[in-house]
């Protein structure tokens, strides 16, 4: 079951696994296993970088499969502001270069007003033997902004990436 909900502070990206935090955690920290599931439909994670810690900072590279996307490299970072394994993350996530340098989320073709970075909490709370996974989205105040990051297609990349995290953790 998969959930998605906003208002004018929060985006919420919700998704009920069938597999307990421990193991939802490893899969969403642990860099072999991120690979396998990170992006949406038609992009592969050929690297993964991470340093789970406080301050510690990540690197994620998304390349397009097919389409108009086929070989162009998207890559994110970002720094880890909270680490409580395996309950919570948040982090400060941006656009960058395949060195981690921030770039502009127009470099990526995103809407000028999109934010150049955000303000994301992920919490793996146990509910009945099973993960309540939850993406929070602190969404900025201006509204252009707002509407910028809505209509950038996020909240179904993150359900697509989401479904391929579901099937990784529900095989094991």
């Amino acid at each position: 079951m998969d959930k998605t909900n906003q208002n004018k502070d929060k985006l919420i990206i919700t998704r009920v696994i069938n597999a307990p935090p421990e193991t939802v955690f490893k899969a969403w920290s642990e860099p072999e296993q991120i690979k396998k599931w990170w992006g949406p439909k038609g992009f592969t994670s050929p690297e993964i970088q991470v340093d789970l810690r406080k301050g510690g900072k990540y690197l994620y590279c998304m390349r397009g499969t097919e389409g108009k996307f086929a070989g162009k490299d998207f890559w994110s970072g970002g720094v880890f502001k909270k680490v409580d394994i395996p309950n919570k993350l948040v982090i400060v996530d941006y656009f960058t270069d395949n060195v981690g340098k921030k770039m502009l989320p127009s470099d990526y073709g995103m809407d000028k007003n999109f934010p150049k970075e955000s303000t994301v909490t992920i919490t793996f709370d146990e509910e009945n033997m099973k993960t309540r996974l939850c993406i929070m989205y602190r969404l900025p105040k201006s509204k252009l902004a707002r509407e910028a990051i809505l209509k950038s297609g996020m909240k179904e990349g993150w359900n697509q990436s989401l479904d391929k995290l579901q099937e990784l953790v529900e095989k094991y």
